[in-house]
């Protein structure tokens, strides 16, 4: 039923072909050690993985999933403890990737840093985005693959940062894609809504979607939002429509992908022809 599964257990039982990470004892996996890349394996029974510091769900079948952030070094470990007592730490080799930097000068203050008066409220908003990113359910929605959730112009992509007024500002952790006003929005791939909020103050209309083993998705700047909370759907259902809400300059979905706190690159996950 899942290919990616039978994929990586006839590459874990080829034998003497040396691969750059290649998977320990009682692991196999397949994705990309990139810089904003998602990783997918099986492990064996019992065993508990640890990416860093942070603790890497294992589903009772042994599936798991972890991804790297934007600006992951370039080595990472992982910790491996097996059902029998053992540990083992191994290191991960993480490729560096270049992002688009430009430089703003001469903006108003007033665009570069948010009036005092809203602090509280973006404050706020942040820790219910955060609270629904740290979900960690057995679902597996993640493993039925991801399609583009809207079509349009790719205007902005992964990692990419402006510095204004000399003052470097938060890289983009997604991918922008334009589009008219009132256009679908639909999901890139099955999931739960955990967040439907019409009026962020940054992402503006904001629907986050829990897609299982910590992998969440979020869609903002939406001009409506057409779920609710607890509400199950399915891949390429619509979820809301193409808006220009929040801080946006004009009508665009800013669509995101996470891994706990871990930024992803939405554009890696889709199929190679659809990148």
């Amino acid at each position: 039923m899942i290919r990616w599964l039978a994929a990586v257990l006839l590459l874990a039982a080829i034998a003497g072909v040396a691969r750059a990470n290649e998977p320990p004892p009682g692991l196999a996996w397949e994705g990309e050690f990139i810089q904003g890349g998602l990783v997918l394996g099986v492990a064996q029974p019992g065993v508990k993985l640890r990416l860093g510091e942070r603790a890497v769900p294992v589903a009772p079948d042994g599936r798991f999933v972890f991804g790297f952030g934007r600006d992951e070094p370039a080595i990472a470990t992982l910790t491996i403890n097996y059902s029998d007592g053992r540990e083992l730490i191994t290191t991960l080799s993480i490729q560096q990737r270049q992002y688009d930097i430009q430089r703003i000068e001469g903006l108003p203050p007033a665009q570069v840093t948010p009036p005092p008066a809203v602090l509280e409220r973006i404050k706020r908003e942040n820790a219910m985005i955060a609270a629904a990113r740290q979900r960690s359910t057995p679902r597996l929605d993640f493993l039925e693959g991801w399609i583009w959730p809207a079509k349009g112009i790719v205007s902005g992509v992964y990692g990419s940062q402006r510095i204004l007024n000399g003052e470097p500002r938060q890289p983009h952790f997604g991918v922008d894609i334009a589009a008219p006003k009132g256009a679908p929005v639909v999901a890139s791939t099955p999931g739960e809504v955990v967040l439907a909020e019409p009026d962020l103050y940054y992402t503006g209309g904001t629907v986050i979607l829990d897609h299982g083993m910590g992998i969440t998705a979020v869609y903002s700047h939406l001009a409506t939002v057409e779920v609710k909370i607890g509400e199950r759907v399915s891949q390429g259902q619509r979820i809301g429509t193409i808006g220009a809400t929040g801080r946006a300059t004009g009508p665009h979905l800013d669509w995101r992908v996470n891994w706990f706190d871990v930024r992803l690159d939405p554009q890696r996950l889709l199929p190679k022809q659809q990148q």
